[in-house]
């Protein structure tokens, strides 16, 4: 395979994976939102502040939300 051809073999892929990340974190903020809403509404977004929230209110969190949180550590 010539070098060019590889480099954007490269580039695709990498968008491909960096589209279904966006996918991934769209259907883990659907899966948390009403868990936000009701525990973090005050944190500001970044820096992993609204993960950090949401765990610290792991108990009372929906099934959904926690397995949404589950799937980021893998």
């Amino acid at each position: 395979m010539s070098k060019p051809c590889f480099v954007i073999l490269a580039v695709l892929i990498g968008f491909s994976n960096a589209a279904s990340a966006q996918t991934a974190t769209a259907d883990q903020r659907g899966a948390c939102k009403a868990d936000y809403q009701k525990f973090c509404a005050g944190i500001a977004p970044g820096g992993g502040r609204i993960v950090a929230c949401l765990n610290g209110q792991r108990n009372q969190l929906s099934d959904s939300c926690k397995k949404a949180l589950d799937s980021r550590k893998q």
